[in-house]
């Protein structure tokens, strides 16, 4: 999903994660309302249900 997403905005998969942890480190938003859309769109692609509220309880099997 996330290589996906870089692909689309057109930049190495490295510099996605880096931005995203920056923008997430200052409190801000990662993406414009567009970017959101395609990510809605990817996730549909890709069956994606996870979410935020997910995140604590995933675990390794």
């Amino acid at each position: 999903m996330l290589k996906a997403l870089a692909e689309y905005l057109d930049m190495p998969l490295g510099e996605l994660v880096e931005g995203i942890v920056l923008h997430s480190f200052d409190g801000k938003a990662p993406f414009s309302a567009e970017t959101l859309a395609k990510i809605e769109q990817l996730k549909d692609v890709y069956g994606l249900e996870l979410t935020a509220a997910d995140a604590h309880a995933l675990e390794e099997t």
